[in-house]
């Protein structure tokens, strides 16, 4: 296996320079779309449908593009989505309508399903034994990039809302030439396989992967903690600019700050507490963790809570590692980039009902509830029983899967 720390950090930077182009945009989107609506739920309704089509684009084009990349090899693919996801930047940036704005978000769909690509491509350089920490790796371009892209994005929408979008377009212009002339492909030809459009349609590539090795309940727990994080990235800024009255630079701050704690759990500690707890002890006290951090977000009755709720809940980011290991861990190499695209489609679903779960309890509770009360909290609350389910079922999988691999020996005499 091609595993070395120089392809490893080849693709941390090329996912860096993507997630950077994400986050530049978070603390404007919302602003972005009331430049074209007249009040606050009308603005909420089409931030809705703006950040549900992107999510429908990624379910139905990440298991497409990882099974593209299972066929063609992963540089390639990733190439030409950074190009396509620059597009869609400038377009936004330059959009005089919603509707425009609305074609943008939907080429950003399809572009940045690239994800799985790239998880697909960790998959290829790490060992099983190194998966978490490989995942971890991914989950740092996040961080890192949750850093620096929302910080700088609300500093520059404080001049104008479009320059944000111009510099995340010109990081993808920069992620383009880099990829071009120093990634290196993964997946060598004998190991890749045929394109099948059947195959890599989102709901037969969920269906196989539910079924392989008894994964099913597991991918619903995967599905739910997906929706619960979904729900926050949807109502974040909403949440915090009716709630404690927060600026982009208010938001670009915070989000700085979730940045730097995934960052330094992911890219930094995720390896010692994979040797210390184990990945499976560490999904649990990861989600178990992430459901006591959604429940303080809710009751926070200051937006200076928010961010000692963040330190305290700090273990919340080694979830999802943890989870994505246990599945990689029984596909085979040849069929990463499906597994991973069809992973992907799981997180795009929950991207699609998100912001429609999230932005209508926040909507309603606006109606009903004073602003200043907890009751505006109620996506978050939403958000902690849904992490409790998941941590409740995946605690069910692992117990079953402990008693299958100990009876194995007994069926075989």
């Amino acid at each position: 296996m091609p595993a070395s720390r120089a392809t490893t950090s080849f693709i941390f930077v090329t996912l860096l320079l993507d997630i950077i182009g994400f986050g530049l945009v978070i603390p404007v989107m919302p602003q972005m779309v009331a430049k074209f609506t007249t009040n606050d739920i009308e603005t909420n309704n089409w931030f809705m449908v703006m950040t549900a089509s992107y999510g429908i684009m990624q379910f139905f084009f990440s298991p497409i593009l990882g099974a593209l990349s299972d066929k063609f090899g992963r540089r390639p693919i990733l190439l030409i989505s950074i190009v396509g996801l620059g597009g869609n930047f400038l377009l936004q940036g330059i959009a005089w309508s919603i509707p425009i704005l609305l074609i943008a978000r939907i080429l950003g769909g399809i572009t940045g399903a690239s994800i799985s690509v790239g998880s697909a491509y960790i998959a290829d350089v790490t060992t099983a034994e190194n998966r978490a920490k490989g995942f971890g790796i991914l989950g740092m371009a996040f961080g890192i990039g949750f850093i620096l892209g929302p910080m700088f994005g609300g500093l520059l929408g404080q001049y104008k809302l479009e320059y944000p979008f111009f510099a995340a377009a010109a990081f993808s212009l920069l992620n383009a030439l880099y990829g071009f002339f120093v990634l290196p492909e993964s997946l060598p030809k004998h190991k890749r396989s045929n394109f099948s459009l059947k195959k890599a349609n989102a709901f037969s590539a969920l269906k196989d992967l539910s079924e392989f090795k008894g994964l099913g309940l597991f991918i619903l727990a995967i599905a739910l903690t997906n929706l619960a994080q979904f729900m926050t990235h949807s109502v974040w800024v909403r949440y915090t600019e009716v709630r404690f009255h927060w600026t982009p630079r208010d938001n670009g701050i915070a989000l700085f700050c979730v940045g730097i704690s995934a960052a330094i759990v992911q890219g930094g500690l995720l390896g010692p507490l994979v040797r210390k707890f184990g990945e499976i002890r560490l999904a649990k006290i990861g989600l178990f963790f992430a459901t006591l951090e959604f429940l303080l977000f809710g009751l926070s009755p200051h937006g200076g809570y928010l961010f000692l709720v963040l330190a305290v809940c700090f273990l919340a980011n080694v979830a999802g590692p943890a989870l994505q290991s246990q599945v990689s861990r029984v596909i085979a190499p040849e069929k990463q980039g499906i597994a991973m695209g069809s992973l992907a489609s799981v997180a795009s679903l929950s991207q699609v009902i998100a912001p429609f779960v999230a932005l209508t309890i926040l909507s309603q509770s606006m109606k009903i509830a004073e602003k200043s009360t907890i009751w505006i909290g109620l996506p978050f609350f939403t958000g902690a029983a849904l992490q409790f389910i998941a941590l409740a079922i995946a605690i069910i999988y692992f117990v079953r899967r402990e008693n299958s691999s100990r009876a194995m020996p007994v069926a075989n005499l």
